[in-house]
């Protein structure tokens, strides 16, 4: 077996190839974001809908250089809903990850909080639409991966029913 020359395909052992050139592989990039599971008394959680888009997410979005998950997530609930939080308010929920919904071939790593709050808000900036919904209903919505995959199916199982607010474990930290 030979050593590899920049710019060539790797040939492995009995003719096998290991694929194109890393310079020539698409890269998969993450993208670090601060995201809300923000639920009323009711039970209710509330999806957004970026403008231009098709899927309901949480609201939150992408951190800044060396900013704090939590003060990231104040700063974007601002902008996206007029809803003014501090950043100790919200319960730090984990990390979670899934395919980023608008940026094709990008993961999203999240930083997830729940805030329950009973503030009337507004969809503002990007936001185009934004719904209460029983999150054991909201499955028939065209939901961003995050959602679907972790955030819904994590407040179902932390509500005994889905029209009661969680029990308070949640706060561990």
């Amino acid at each position: 077996m030979r050593t590899a020359r920049a710019g060539t395909e790797v040939r492995l052992a009995r003719g096998y190839s290991a694929g194109p050139p890393r310079s020539h592989m698409p890269r998969l990039e993450t993208i670090f974001i601060a995201a809300a599971l923000i639920t009323r008394a009711d039970g209710r959680a509330l999806l957004v809908r970026k403008r231009g888009t098709s899927a309901f997410m949480q609201a939150g979005g992408k951190l800044e250089p060396a900013e704090a998950a939590a003060d990231a997530l104040c700063r974007e609930l601002s902008e996206e809903l007029g809803l003014l939080v501090d950043p100790s308010v919200p319960v730090h929920l984990g990390r979670f990850s899934a395919p980023a919904a608008n940026e094709p071939g990008c993961t999203a790593v999240a930083e997830v909080f729940h805030l329950q709050i009973e503030t009337p808000i507004q969809a503002a900036a990007e936001i185009e639409e934004i719904t209460w919904v029983d999150p054991q209903e909201a499955m028939v919505l065209p939901l961003a991966p995050l959602t679907r995959d972790h955030l819904l199916p994590l407040w179902i199982s932390r509500s005994p029913a889905a029209s009661t607010p969680p029990r308070r474990p949640w706060r561990d930290r």
